[in-house]
C-alpha cells in the first residue's frame, strides 16, 4: 500500500472513531425507523450520534468493536513504517548567480554570491573589446605599485583584495575578486590602460576551473597569443627583445632576477629564455624594472628602444558553459548549466 493512500485512509478511519467514541459536544437525535442514519443534519457544528433500531443493535455494537480493532492496526502499521521518500528534498537556490549574465542584461552592479559570501560587482554585458558578455571581473592592478607584483602572496591566496572597488568599472582603484580562485571560465579577457589613454583589449580562449588553479603552483603554462598580440596592449609604443618570446602563465626567466610576469611574455636578445630583460604582462618584476608590476618593461635592446610602461590592468573571465555550483540548502553540488543556446533558446 502506497504511503499516501494508507495515510488517507487512516485519517478517515480515524475520524470515524472520533465520532464513535467521543461524547462531548454531541446531540442525541431519534434514528429514523427505516434505516440507521440520521434524520436531522448537524447544526452548529455538532455531530449527530444516531440510535440504532433494537433488532440489530448486537450486530452493530459487534462492527463497531472490529471497526476499532481495524483502526487500532492501522494506526500501529504507520508508526513502525518507514515512508519511501522521508530523505530531506533540497531545493536550487538560482536567485544570486557566482557570474556575470548573458548579454541582453545591461551593464551595472550585480550581486554575485561567492559560498556565503554575496558580493556587488560591475558586471560588463556589451562588448566593450573583448566580445559579447558577460563578463565578470576579476582583477585590477596598477602597475605603479607592488601590490600585484609577481612576488605578492595574493597570486597564490584565496583571499580578496578591496572587495569596494568591485562596484565600478575601469578605473584606477585595484581590487581582487573571489571569482579568482572559485569561478571557472572558457575565456579570459585582458586589458590595460597607459595612463588617459584608450583602453586596449586581447582575448585569451582557453578552459580551466579558475584563474587560481592556472597561477597559483607557480607552473609554467604556456598560451600561443603571439608576440604582436602582447604588443597590442600597449599600442604602437611597445617594445619587446625578439628572442624567446616565451608566452602564458607563470613566465619566468632561467635566472631568477630575470625578466618574470604572472600572465604575460618575455624577451631576450640572445637565444635562450634565460636572462630575458624585457616583458609585458601582468603581474611582473625581475630586470630591468623590478618595481613595475604591470605594463611593459624592455631594455634598450627591445625592438622599439628602451622602455618602462607602467599601466592599470584589468583581468575579466567569462564563461558560456560550463560547471557552476548552486546551492542546495547547505550542501554545495556541482551542477553543469547550459549558459548558450544547445536549442531551447538562450540559457541559463
Amino acid at each position: 500500500m502506497g504511503a499516501a493512500r494508507l495515510l488517507v485512509q487512516v485519517t478517515i478511519l480515524l475520524s470515524v472513531k472520533a465520532s464513535i467514541s467521543t461524547p462531548t459536544n454531541t446531540t442525541r437525535m431519534q434514528a429514523n425507523p427505516s434505516a440507521n442514519t440520521c434524520s436531522q443534519a448537524p447544526t452548529n457544528n455538532c455531530h449527530c450520534q444516531c440510535e440504532l433500531r433494537p433488532d440489530s443493535s448486537t450486530a452493530n455494537a459487534l462492527n463497531c468493536n472490529a471497526l476499532e480493532d481495524k483502526i487500532d492496526q492501522l494506526i500501529a502499521l504507520v508508526n513502525r513504517t518507514t515512508l519511501r521518500h522521508s530523505a530531506p528534498v533540497y531545493f536550487l537556490k538560482s536567485n544570486i548567480p557566482r557570474v556575470c549574465g548573458v548579454n541582453s542584461s545591461p551593464s551595472q552592479v550585480y550581486e554575485l554570491t561567492f559560498g556565503s559570501q554575496v558580493v556587488p560587482v560591475y558586471c560588463h554585458m556589451g562588448n566593450f573589446g573583448c566580445g559579447n558578455g558577460g563578463w565578470t571581473l576579476t582583477m585590477k592592478m596598477d602597475g605603479t605599485k607592488t601590490t600585484f607584483h609577481y612576488d605578492s602572496y595574493l597570486w597564490s591566496a584565496k583571499s580578496s583584495y578591496n572587495l569596494a572597488a568591485a562596484k565600478t568599472g575601469f578605473d584606477n582603484l585595484e581590487t581582487k575578486l573571489p571569482t579568482y580562485w572559485s569561478t571557472p571560465f572558457d575565456k579570459v579577457c585582458l586589458g590595460m590602460r597607459v595612463g588617459g589613454q584608450q583602453l586596449n583589449f586581447v582575448v585569451l580562449s582557453m578552459t580551466a576551473n579558475s584563474l587560481f588553479s592556472l597561477i597559483a603552483d607557480g607552473r609554467y603554462r604556456a598560451t600561443s597569443l603571439g608576440r604582436s598580440t602582447w604588443k597590442s596592449l600597449i599600442g604602437t609604443q611597445a617594445s619587446l627583445q625578439r628572442n624567446c618570446n616565451r608566452e602564458g602563465f607563470n613566465v619566468r626567466s632561467g635566472y631568477r632576477k630575470n625578466s618574470k610576469a604572472r600572465i604575460g611574455v618575455i624577451g631576450n636578445q640572445k637565444n635562450n629564455c634565460r636572462s630575458c630583460d624585457s616583458r609585458i604582462g601582468f603581474g611582473t618584476g625581475g630586470t630591468p624594472d623590478n618595481t613595475n608590476s604591470c605594463g611593459n618593461d624592455a631594455h634598450q635592446s627591445g625592438d622599439n628602444g628602451r622602455k618602462r610602461i607602467e599601466t592599470m590592468g584589468y583581468i575579466l573571465k567569462h564563461q558560456e558553459s560550463g560547471v557552476s555550483a548552486g546551492r542546495f540548502s547547505s550542501e554545495m553540488i556541482p551542477v553543469y548549466c547550459c549558459i548558450k543556446n544547445f536549442g531551447c533558446g538562450t540559457g541559463g
